[in-house]
């Protein structure tokens, strides 16, 4: 016997019905119909491949009434039937299914209430509580909603990756077993919502997903790329979403002169949600292999990293020729360690440190060009008006004919600084102490106090000049000894101990003037600043970080030049320059240019080539030049002040999009001078690069530095006016789930055993893929 609920069609009206397995049905019907239930469609045909693209389902609603307890199901259709006799439940037209947070939709549902089987067909679509939504042409179920079996299924994760499989199966614990099944995270279909094959995914004879550990494994995978297999890869597996899992990475191909060919397999350990580990091993054809190990943790108030690479290989000396009477076996390595910590709003401690065995192992296996490592730490506390820094710092020479004894250790370095309103004229104060402690291994040890006070009133008078007014004074003491193991006499002081005070004011005034130009707004400003200050104790006193001094438009109106706190430029000199801007919706030009006269015919303190070695200044000027997020042009200059000639020119600029651009930089410091007693030389050199898209997500990049200085800039210089230093050419592909890249890279230096030649590297990177 078989008989039709809700036979009335003109009732719209929802309808509970209770049974004795507890099952809620409900009918919303749009015409309901009368007849016995037809028997269930055979299963449908297996498609050939899996499927990764959209089906065309409508989206799983809520419509169905929400169950009273687990044990209960709500229905929502068109038409539903039940067959007393056969004690079956048929419902058809737009069938929508709700049991313990499981939504199911399809065109018709056949439920058997004796044997708990569901068969839904045709445009079937299941979601479960996580946001992860399964598809399919027929689903064979239980009446839990939590297993059964799948034809031409489809499962799109919360956060767009897809499994797709021939057939499958979904157990009641959320698990999940597919047969000639594929995966991508990769979007299937374009911007302008047309389907498209995945840049990549994973073809398997078998798939199963494990709710529980939130992990995909494979059996009998192997990669497409753009519908290209590659090898297979055996025992992959990976997470189901974005979060890390544990696994081998993605391997790193290089090949170079040095090393022969190399290859990388990164394994990452994930130790907990807030810590992990990578591990890997590089094997060379030409060299020892070599382990690279990386910790990061993140803790309640911060974050830190530990890196590291040892090996056992040979070591070739800075001026060795790479033979083998020059070569010796030794432990090779680096480490490094960075991190901040956040301990309340005010306090916090930012470190970093860096150390390798010997001045070529960072080159000889391409972890860093850096011919320099500094490790420092800064404990700070930042009050409104207030601020206190405890830091030190060490640095660890990587340089030929560098003397590691002579690479300053500055511990402690403190400094602490107080704002004070002026109750008088409306100003500023501010209060600073500093101390500071250098030592060398084998060289000048420096001990530096100081205290100050500086105030600062600004203000505009009526004709709209901006004007700044300046005191400062300042108490240093110092003790130094060792002072002649400093190869530069000027920087070594008298040792022992030195004081000295320090008194300065300071008038600075700027006038703009503002008006329209050119259907934009310029602002001209003349400014003249005048600076008095005392003769001062300055030779008598070790300069530590006061050295390489070069006048720009940085430091032009400064009222102290010198880029530190050991030197301080006395006398009384004039500054006098103006600034031009001008601006427009999308484009604007800023230039400044300017000068400075010392009033006084004392000898200068600053050395030759400098631009501030006579009374008058050299000319130092920049003029910066920005067009939307296209073109953005920097250059700066010093002019000699008697025949205009350029002692100092850089210029800077990078043109171009997001996807087509090129960076190009120029820099030539001529101070002719022939006693070199600074540290910084004259030095000429171009540097270019860019990437150009040929293509949807192709690119090409390259970028070359070409070193420009002659025996004639640098007596020491080794180019002959035009030497290569490196350049690269490589080819990539980049998308929102793929990157691929091909590089060439040339170096033309030999520093030890990290010798001149051609290196390739190729690199994959997957996004959510891991064995």
């Amino acid at each position: 016997m078989s008989r039709t609920l809700f036979p009335h069609a003109a009732r719209a009206r929802p309808l509970w019905v209770a049974t004795a397995s507890g099952m809620l049905l409900v009918a919303v019907p749009a015409a309901a119909q009368t007849g016995t239930p037809a028997p269930a469609a055979e299963p449908a045909t297996p498609a050939a491949q899996p499927d990764l693209q959209n089906r065309d389902v409508s989206a799983v609603t809520v419509d169905a009434p929400k169950p009273g307890d687990e044990e209960q199901i709500g229905f929502a259709a068109d038409n539903l039937n039940y067959d007393s006799d056969a004690d079956i439940v048929v419902a058809d037209g737009n069938v929508e299914m709700n049991r313990d947070t499981i939504s199911m939709r399809a065109d018709k549902v056949t439920w058997s209430r004796k044997t708990g089987e569901v068969v839904a067909e045709g445009d079937v679509a299941i979601k479960n509580p996580e946001g992860d939504t399964a598809y399919g042409d027929r689903i064979v179920l239980t009446d839990t909603l939590r297993d059964g079996i799948v034809q031409n299924m489809l499962v799109v994760f919360d956060n767009g990756a897809r499994l797709a499989a021939v057939k499958g199966r979904r157990f009641d614990n959320g698990n999940i077993e597919l047969e000639n099944a594929a995966y991508t995270p990769c979007p299937v279909e374009d911007d302008t919502g047309c389907p498209k094959n995945p840049s990549w995914q994973i073809r398997a004879v078998r798939v199963v997903y494990d709710q529980a550990k939130n992990k995909i494994r494979y059996k009998g995978a192997r990669v497409e790329v753009f519908g290209l297999p590659l090898i297979p890869l055996p025992g992959l597996s990976h997470p189901a979403n974005n979060e890390a899992g544990s696994g081998i990475l993605v391997p790193d191909v290089r090949l170079g002169r040095t090393n022969g060919f190399e290859i990388a397999l990164p394994y990452y350990l994930r130790l907990a949600p807030d810590r992990d580990l990578t591990i890997t091993p590089h094997v060379y054809t030409n060299t020892a292999p070599m382990i690279e190990g990386e910790f990061r943790a993140l803790t309640d108030i911060g974050a830190f990293r530990v890196n590291g690479y040892a090996t056992y290989s040979s070591v070739v000396p800075l001026t060795g020729t790479g033979t083998a009477a020059d070569q010796r076996n030794d432990f090779r390595g680096y480490l490094e360690s960075a991190g901040k910590f956040q301990f309340d709003p005010k306090w916090s401690l930012t470190y970093s440190g860096r150390i390798t065995t010997d001045r070529t192992f960072m080159r000889r296996y391409d972890i860093s060009r850096d011919d320099r490592l500094r490790s420092m730490f800064e404990l700070e506390r930042i009050g409104g008006q207030s601020y206190l820094s405890i830091a030190g710092w060490a640095t660890q020479t990587l340089r030929a004919g560098d003397s590691q004894g002579q690479q300053p250790i500055a511990l402690p370095i403190i400094d602490y600084r107080q704002r004070l309103p002026d109750p008088w004229l409306g100003g500023q104060f501010e209060l600073q102490l500093n101390t500071l402690s250098i030592a060398r291994t084998a060289g000048q040890d420096t001990q530096r106090a100081f205290a100050g006070a500086r105030w600062d009133l600004r203000g505009l008078t009526g004709l709209g000049q901006e004007v700044t007014l300046t005191a400062l004074v300042r108490g240093d003491v110092y003790h130094s000894d060792e002072n002649l193991l400093t190869p530069i006499a000027d920087y070594r002081g008298k040792s022992g101990w030195q004081a000295r005070g320090i008194a300065a004011i300071a008038a600075d005034m700027r006038w703009p003037f503002i008006g329209e130009f050119l259907g934009g707004t310029q602002t001209l400003t003349p400014r003249v600043q005048i600076v008095a200050t005392p003769p001062l104790k300055n030779v008598d006193i070790p300069n530590e970080d006061s050295r390489a001094f070069d006048l720009e438009d940085g430091n032009l109106f400064a009222i102290n030049r010198f880029n530190g706190y050991d030197r301080f430029e006395d006398g009384a000199r004039i500054t006098y320059g103006v600034e031009w801007n001008f601006s427009r919706p999308g484009f604007n030009i800023s230039s400044v240019i300017g000068q400075s006269y010392r009033l006084s015919d004392k000898p200068t303190l600053f050395p030759d080539g400098t631009g501030l070695t006579d009374r008058l200044s050299d000319i130092v000027g920049r003029t910066t030049v920005a067009y939307k997020d296209f073109l953005r042009l920097t250059h700066r200059f010093r002019l000699d002040k008697d025949n205009l000639a350029i002692r100092r020119n850089e210029f800077d600029a990078t043109i171009g999009s997001r996807s087509t651009y090129a960076v190009l930089g120029y820099s030539r410091l001529n101070r002719d001078i022939t006693l070199l007693g600074e540290d910084l030389q004259d030095r000429e050199e171009a540097r270019v690069g860019g990437r150009v898209a040929v293509a949807k997500n192709w690119s090409i990049f390259g970028s070359a530095i070409v070193d420009l200085t002659s025996k004639a800039d640098d007596p020491l210089s080794t180019s002959d006016g035009f030497d290569p230093i490196r350049h690269r050419l490589g080819v990539a592909y980049d998308d929102d789930c793929l990157s691929i890249a091909f590089t060439w890279r040339r170096d033309y230096v030999d520093t030890g055993d990290a010798r001149r030649g051609n290196s390739f590297s190729f690199r994959v990177a997957f996004r959510n893929l891991g064995f």
